[in-house]
Order: structure tokens, then C-alpha cells, then sequence
């Protein structure tokens, strides 16, 4: 785990409150680390749904292919995360991990095993010893309380520099419900589903299909369009669980994702999920500079966010931030192998307010001194207009600086 805290990082974990039917507890199980909490355990009251969206690696984790296994249960009573290890690339063993690690933790909660979910995250190609589970989920199990939610977000930090938490509120039916998120990412980030991990929480009374469309949507308006490195993970895992303990206080329970009183719920959602992802890009290894990147005039939103994509994960385009150096050449250049459609006479670049490129050439009233004070905020804005049709993207990024490669120069060692 990284010792420098981000300097985008907040200044504080937000106050998350107690979900009605989550109980959490954490615990050293010396996976890898020492002398920190590495084992997080979520319990659920029956009849919790759940739903999930996982990476798309065709090199998957245990864990994700055990959630995807499980999933279409609709129902959860338990999550287990562990960090230190990603119990990816593992085989058999890996498989006879996690298998051990669900029987534990349904024997800890007398529940079934498939309701039990899992998540690792860490060193790839080290074969997890689940065995260090017994015991300390036990123990764990009696000592669950329903408002650590700081707690957990520590526990499944790797390289992180801080723990990463949002809550929001809605108006569900007449009825106030409310959801709360962790989520850990600072490397390995380009996902391809979710974020690294994160877990979503809600008291409303949702039913899995409704709840799965609801986080499939939310997904691509969120932490797809978050990148840090261009490396998607092999534990790429997104999980919600609603409680329905909103129903006793009046909040309907809702069947279908498409059922009109969902419009409040669904934007929070969404908002709670681009916050985690944000906070997961202010996170990225190294980074100094929150780098945002808008893409408009493409012939798709498609179009649009494959060149925004293109634009935040060039190493370039990053370095020059980090830098603090307009150039924008290297977003011409981008743009340009993005592999979709653009014309070179039509582009226009913006850094900030700052038009640097127009109709294919410097502005001409570009002014060095005027752009370069301002790549010297942390926040910078890097805009393109393609002038071919109305396809629009944002996506979110970090720059990349020589911590970058310390970090993962020596990561296993």
C-alpha cells in the first residue's frame, strides 16, 4: 500500500450511515500484509438481492468467476473480500480457494454457500491459502456491526492512498431510501465492466433483474469511462445488495428497472457510481493532476468515447500533464489512431477555456504563458471537436508521473 497520500485525495471519509440489514467487520488474516486489516466481511438479512457486473478479461480472477457462477441465485447473505492476493492465474487452486472460502463463510453465518460472494485483489500468480479464513471468519461473524464502512474501504485497499466511500439519497415512492458505496482502485485501471472492486449497498426493496439493469446502466456512465493506466484488471468486480428494509417504512418494492418511481433512485445511483469512479481516478498511482476529457462532433457517442479513451490513456498525453505541458500535439496524435473517423482540418483542442487548435492548425491567438499557468491546477480539462456530428463522451483520467513506475517497479517485492 503507497505511504504518500494522492494530493486530490479528500480531505476526509465522508460520513457513510448504517444500511438496515448490512452488518461489517474486518480483520487481519496476514494474506500478504502485516499490521493492517486485510479480510472484509458483509452480512445481509434473508432476502437481499443482489447484482453484479465483472471484467471482461479473458484471463479472469477465481473470485469473479465464482460470483458470476452464483449470481443468477438473485440472493445474498454474505461477501467476503480479501487484498494482498488476487487469486487470479491461479488454477485449480484457485478455484479450491474460493470454494473453501464460501463453505467458511456460509458455515460462519448458517446460510447456503451459493449466497456467499467474493472478491481479491493483489498479487497475481500467488495461489491464496484460503485456510487462513478459518477461524477469523468465525470470530468475525460475531462481531458484525452495521456502521464500519471506513473500515472496509481500508481493508481492501492494495496501492491506494486512501479509502474510497459516497452515499446518496432518493425519494423512492414517497419514501426517502439510501445508498452507500466503497471502492478501492489506484492501478491496473481501465475497466472494462466496473472498477476494480466496489461494493454498493441500499436499504430500497429492488428485485435482482431490475437491480442488475439498473447497475449495468450505471456502469457505462461511470467507472467505464474511468481509466488510469489502460490496464484492465482481472478482478474487475462491481456488486449491489438492496436490503429492502425501506419496504417496513413504506418505500414500494419494485420489479422492473423501466417502473417510473425509479427516476430518483436511478440518478443517484449514477452519481454515487461516478463519485467512487472519480475518486478512483484522483487515486491512480502517482497521480498529481485529475485530468477530465471531453470528446464532441464525433459521428457517434461511440466514436466519441473510443477517441476519449484514446486521449486519456496515451502515456504521452498523460506525461505532458504531469509536466505541465500543453501539447497539444499528442492529443492531435490521439485523436488520430483512435481507429474511428476524424478529419484533421475540422479539430478543434481546448485546454481548460483555452482553444489551443482550430480547423486543424494553433489558434492563432494561442498564448504559451496563458496555458501553461493554467496546467498548473490539479484539475485540467482537455477538449476536442471533431466538427463531424453530434457523438459527445467525457471520461475521466489522472496524469502519469515517475511514482507511477516506482509503484509498480517493485510492487511484488
Amino acid at each position: 500500500m503507497a505511504s504518500k497520500v494522492s494530493p486530490l485525495a479528500p480531505t476526509g471519509f465522508p460520513a457513510l450511515p448504517a444500511i438496515e440489514g448490512v452488518r461489517i467487520g474486518t480483520a487481519e488474516a496476514g494474506i500478504r500484509y502485516k499490521n493492517r486489516t486485510d479480510v472484509l466481511l458483509m452480512a445481509f438479512d434473508p432476502g437481499t438481492s443482489v447484482a453484479g457486473v465483472f471484467t471482461r478479461s479473458r484471463c479472469p480472477s477465481a473470485p469473479v468467476e465464482w460470483c458470476r457462477s452464483v449470481l443468477p441465485g438473485g440472493m445474498a447473505r454474505a461477501l467476503v473480500v480479501n487484498s494482498g492476493n488476487a487469486n487470479a492465474f491461479t488454477g485449480a487452486k484457485g478455484r479450491e480457494a474460493v470454494a473453501l472460502t464460501a463453505r467458511i463463510a456460509a458455515n460462519a453465518l448458517d446460510c447456503g454457500e451459493g449466497e456467499i460472494f467474493l472478491a481479491s485483489t493483489g498479487v497475481i500468480g500467488e495461489p491464496l491459502d484460503a485456510s487462513k479464513f478459518e477461524g477469523v471468519l468465525d470470530r468475525l461473524a460475531g462481531e458484525l456491526a452495521p456502521d464500519r464502512w471506513e473500515a472496509a474501504a481500508r481493508a481492501i485497499m492494495t496501492t491506494d492512498t486512501f479509502p474510497k466511500g459516497a452515499v446518496r439519497r432518493a425519494d423512492l415512492g414517497g419514501t426517502e431510501v439510501t445508498i452507500v458505496g466503497i471502492a478501492k482502485g489506484a492501478g491496473m485501471i481501465a475497466p472494462d465492466m466496473a472498477t476494480m472492486l466496489s461494493f454498493v449497498a441500499t436499504d430500497a426493496e429492488i428485485a435482482p433483474e431490475a437491480l442488475q439493469a439498473l447497475l449495468a446502466r450505471g456502469t457505462e456512465k461511470s467507472f467505464n469511462c474511468m481509466t488510469v493506466d489502460g490496464d484492465t484488471s482481472t478482478s474487475d468486480t462491481l456488486i449491489a445488495f438492496a436490503t429492502g428494509a425501506a419496504a417496513k417504512r413504506g418505500a414500494p418494492a419494485i420489479t422492473d428497472a423501466a417502473d417510473s418511481r425509479l427516476g430518483a433512485f436511478a440518478e443517484a445511483l449514477d452519481d454515487l457510481l461516478i463519485d467512487l469512479a472519480q475518486q478512483v481516478a484522483k487515486d491512480g498511482e502517482g497521480a498529481t493532476k485529475f485530468v477530465t476529457v471531453d470528446v464532441a462532433g464525433a459521428t457517434s457517442d461511440e466514436d466519441a468515447k473510443r477517441i476519449a479513451l484514446s486521449i486519456a490513456n496515451s502515456p504521452l498525453v498523460k506525461t505532458a500533464v504531469a509536466g505541465e505541458d500543453a501539447n497539444w500535439g499528442r492529443v492531435v496524435m490521439a485523436v488520430g489512431k483512435a481507429g474511428v473517423p476524424a478529419d484533421r482540418d475540422r479539430l478543434s483542442i481546448w485546454f481548460g477555456d483555452i482553444r489551443v487548435a482550430v480547423e486543424g492548425a494553433r489558434d492563432k491567438t494561442y498564448d504559451e504563458g496563458k496555458v501553461s499557468a493554467y496546467m498548473k491546477g490539479q484539475n485540467i480539462n482537455i477538449r476536442t471537436e471533431l466538427g463531424l456530428g453530434t457523438g459527445a463522451a467525457r471520461v475521466w483520467t489522472c496524469d502519469f508521473t515517475h511514482d507511477y513506475i516506482s509503484i509498480n517497479a517493485d510492487y511484488r517485492s
